[in-house]
């Protein structure tokens, strides 16, 4: 099996992350926050230490900022339902996850604008664009980091910049970046930073969380409220961080094995995985422009880019395609749609899709080498 689909989850997991799941469990696992004996307290100690390990990954002062959800689907509804009132606007890409764009149009119905500015077929976004979009009653600019289609960056610091210089909340989608690429939401005047620990951040799948700038908590209101531990002679929520938004008994598991991911990445260092990716991604690019009927969309410039190959190969559907590569070479890859129609629509593959190819930290050049080789002689095959 050679997996190349870890821009949906990674895989394999650093050991260290098996080693802690499996150790807390054996241990014991309290619930953190709802008694005074030691397993809660022991679990109340590890989700702190996650919280504090995320914000030295992302240059956040305060741990009790980051807020944990089980994804970041989950934290950019948080986003977008808690802050948009009847009469707002929102600014957003047309490289956008549904992730984004199913709220929002969820919310149009209920007096929500959005205005969708969008990029090249490349992926690329013109900073000037998302600038002369903005309104009078535009509350929100909401931008993938990097798409999951084709991996372009998104021009995030400029448009950080554009937003603070004009009062508006800026929110970054960071699925497909956070532990893969140096975020700091100071420098890049990041208000909202939604992230998945379960792709590059090497943690368990339902884990996730949402950075939120000091402030914002005055008018972002919370997806549900209940017991939280604290404040409990109180039928109100708490208005504090991060107790405003994580009602109920959290994933302690999910949690414990996302802080051994960052911490292996804050090891490791962000700009070493960052340049074991631009490597393996650099050979696939190349290799596979050099192969007839197969066409690569996105950049093509790994510095442009995270670990994410979108292709397609002439007179071949990207799911013939993706089932030749699993049963006749053992190649796992991702086919479709990739939960993105808008962004397929702007590189002109909708509504088939593409074979999208993702490589990860622990990829080998031997496993590059046999999903080219492969991809040749599907490429050769249907000529």
């Amino acid at each position: 099996m050679i997996y190349m689909d870890n821009a949906a989850t990674s895989w394999p997991k650093p050991e260290a992350v098996n080693q802690a799941i499996t150790c807390f469990m054996q241990q014991g696992v309290g619930n953190p926050g709802r008694s005074s004996h030691e397993l809660s307290i022991s679990s109340g100690r590890v989700i702190y230490e996650a919280r504090a390990a995320l914000a030295q990954l992302f240059g956040v002062v305060d741990p009790l900022r980051i807020v944990f959800t089980k994804n970041a689907t989950e934290s950019l509804n948080l986003v977008i339902r808690g802050m948009l009132r009847p009469g707002d606007h929102v600014v957003i890409s047309s490289m956008e996850h549904n992730s984004v764009m199913r709220p929002l149009r969820a919310l149009e119905s209920k007096g929500i604008t959005v205005t969708l500015v969008p990029c090249s077929p490349e992926g690329y976004l013109d900073p000037s664009q998302v600038d002369s979009s903005v309104q009078y009653k535009t509350r929100l600019i909401i931008l993938t980091h990097a798409s999951n289609v084709v991996g372009t960056f998104l021009p995030i610091a400029q448009v950080g910049h554009i937003a603070r210089q004009r009062g508006v909340v800026f929110c970054v989608d960071a699925a497909q970046t956070a532990g893969a690429c140096a975020i700091d939401v100071n420098d890049l005047n990041i208000d909202l930073l939604a992230f998945t620990g379960h792709k590059s951040l090497f943690g368990p799948q339902g884990t996730g969380g949402l950075y939120i700038r000091d402030g914002l908590e005055e008018v972002l209101c919370p997806l549900m409220e209940g017991g939280t531990g604290s404040r409990s002679e109180h039928e109100f929520q708490p208005d504090f961080l991060p107790d405003k938004y994580e009602s109920g008994t959290p994933n302690t598991i999910g949690i414990v094995g996302l802080e051994a991911g960052v911490c292996f990445i804050l090891s490791e260092g962000v700009y070493k995985i960052r340049a074991r990716e631009e490597y393996l991604t650099r050979i696939l690019i190349e290799e596979l422009q050099r192969i007839d009927n197969v066409v690569v969309y996105g950049s093509r410039d790994v510095t442009k880019q995270t670990a994410v190959v979108s292709l397609n190969i002439s007179n071949l559907s990207p799911s013939d395609v993706a089932m030749r590569l699993e049963d006749d070479y053992g190649v796992m890859c991702r086919v479709g749609l990739q939960c993105a129609p808008s962004a397929h629509r702007t590189i002109g593959t909708f509504p088939e899709g593409t074979v999208r190819i993702s490589p990860g930290y622990y990829t080998t050049e031997e496993e590059i080498e046999h999903t080219i080789a492969a991809i040749r002689m599907i490429a050769h095959s249907a000529r």
